[in-house]
């Protein structure tokens, strides 16, 4: 299912068409696969806006979670 949470889209082919996925939307093996190679600024922005958007999320819902490790 895609939830569209993160807003941070990527051009990825998915049986054998070429679509707009979402990051927090690929598989595991998709997001290494679009991170490698990347320079470490863009794995940072990726990092930062991800953080942002759960940050939002946990506000919007007023999760917090209370098993801190």
């Amino acid at each position: 299912m895609n939830r569209n949470l993160d807003g941070i889209y990527f051009r990825i082919e998915r049986n054998g068409k070429f679509e707009n996925v979402c990051f927090s939307d690929m598989t595991e093996a998709e997001q290494r696969e679009v991170l490698k190679d990347r320079p470490i600024k863009f794995v940072t922005e990726v990092a930062l806006e991800m953080a942002k958007r759960l940050h939002e999320i946990g506000e919007e819902l007023d999760l917090e979670c209370k098993n801190v490790r």
